[in-house]
């Protein structure tokens, strides 16, 4: 694998994006290129999400991401027989050269997002490169990590930003004047294109550019704490060194930031109410949605704020008791950690008023969507926890510090498209 563009001397490495033969589908052989594709993995959380991108294309790349067995094992064999007969049937293909991608989505709002897809080197939080921003649940990376062992794939590429406007960005700029790869519209009305850059200046000017720059990571801390644990399971070099990701420049393309919100399973609204009696002051909200996280993002200027939801109305809890705060948030973390609504959520409301475990899929869910976690809280009896998201300089200070964010923080975006383009291992 190239590994050239780190020609800077410096004592902090920088980013180390290297061209790879991309696997693409032929789409002589599916039934068009926006059918085969799927939001990331982690958004695709509705069973009848699953069962129509599984409807719209035999080989829609939901069958990869999240195959359906009743054994992990047998889901990551189904998945790994499954890309293998993709391949033996040219359903997917490789590209004849190495390449980095240009990717670009638009939406009808008029909002465009460009950014560079390559396989970038793989380090770990202290060397200061790539930036987490938030702590990764244990299960999930062990998940992750025995679908890319079964594959020797990377299905899909994480999000990274970086701050440059550079050499790097105007290579972005030119690419996206050709006529690309490939071009198709998904049904939530956002199109993709996509083009290769393979000339040996053009890629080297991106590297020397780059080489200077760190990242944050905007979607895939799991996946990326996934690729940490395969690279150390297989000695250097090695293709495992790298992992797939899509690179943004946000000085050119500011993403935007969505909160993610919690389903707390078998907890009423009624009881979570209760609980917070004397802690909290609770104010009921009968009002739609856009008006009751409207009154939402007016509380939070003014302390920590979340709306309840699940039992028909809207309660907007704030106001949290210093005292209760004091106990229950750890004292050691920086006042921009403490302050934040995610730390309180999990530190005083999980952790010490409802008493539920964070990690457990049994008692709580984490969704994108607002609408949906409301909806499922009412079908399921359960409590909707909404939250207004943090600004992204709040999010790119804590990680320049080091300070991870609770799990599931933020929501950066748009995020990319799966099944675009993939990467093999032994390619």
């Amino acid at each position: 694998m190239n590994t050239a563009g780190h020609s800077e001397a410096t004592a902090r490495r920088g980013l180390e994006l290297t061209p790879f033969r991309g696997l693409r589908y032929d789409p002589d052989r599916v039934g068009s290129l926006a059918a085969v594709t799927s939001p990331p993995y982690d958004v695709v959380v509705r069973p009848d999400g699953l069962h129509h991108l599984q409807s719209a294309d035999p080989y829609n790349i939901v069958r990869l991401i999240l195959p359906q067995a009743t054994t992990p094992t047998a889901r990551n064999d189904q998945a790994a027989n499954t890309l293998r007969h993709w391949l033996d049937e040219g359903i997917l293909t490789a590209d004849p050269e190495p390449g980095l991608y240009v990717y670009e989505q638009r939406d009808g709002d008029g909002m465009v997002q460009r950014g560079l897809i390559g396989a970038l080197r793989v380090s770990e939080p202290s060397e200061g490169v790539v930036l987490p921003h938030e702590d990764v649940m244990p299960h999930v990376v062990a998940d992750r990590a025995a679908l890319m062992r079964a594959t020797s794939a990377n299905l899909e590429p994480l999000l990274l930003t970086y701050r440059g406007n550079g050499s790097a960005a105007e290579v972005v700029e030119r690419a996206s004047d050709r006529p690309p790869l490939l071009d198709t519209t998904t049904e939530d009305g956002f199109s993709h294109r996509l083009w290769s850059v393979t000339d040996p200046a053009e890629v080297a000017c991106v590297q020397k550019d780059l080489a200077r720059h760190q990242a944050l990571i905007a979607d895939g801390h799991h996946r990326w704490a996934t690729y940490l644990r395969l690279r150390a399971e297989h000695p250097s070099p090695s293709p495992w060194d790298y992992g797939l990701v899509l690179l943004v420049d946000t000085a050119r393309y500011p993403l935007r930031v969505r909160a993610i919100h919690r389903l707390l399973h078998g907890l009423p609204v009624a009881d979570a109410l209760s609980a917070l009696d004397g802690l909290f002051r609770v104010r009921r909200l009968d009002v739609p949605l856009a008006q009751a996280l409207d009154a939402l993002a007016d509380a939070t200027c003014e302390g920590n704020a979340f709306l309840l939801a699940g039992d028909g109305a809207f309660h907007l809890v704030d106001r949290p008791d210093p005292a209760l705060l004091s106990r229950t948030v750890p004292a050691e973390h920086p006042a921009a950690w403490r302050t934040l609504d995610a730390t309180v959520l999990h530190a005083t409301l999980l952790d010490h008023v409802w008493r539920i475990p964070e990690d457990s899929p049994a008692h709580i869910a984490y969704i994108h969507d607002t609408a949906a976690t409301v909806a499922k809280a009412e079908r399921d009896g359960g409590t909707a926890v909404l939250l207004h998201p943090v600004r992204e300089e709040v999010v790119r200070d804590l990680a320049r510090q080091g300070v991870t964010m609770p799990r599931k923080s933020t929501s950066f975006g748009p995020k990319p498209a799966s099944g675009l383009v993939l990467r093999a291992l032994d390619l």
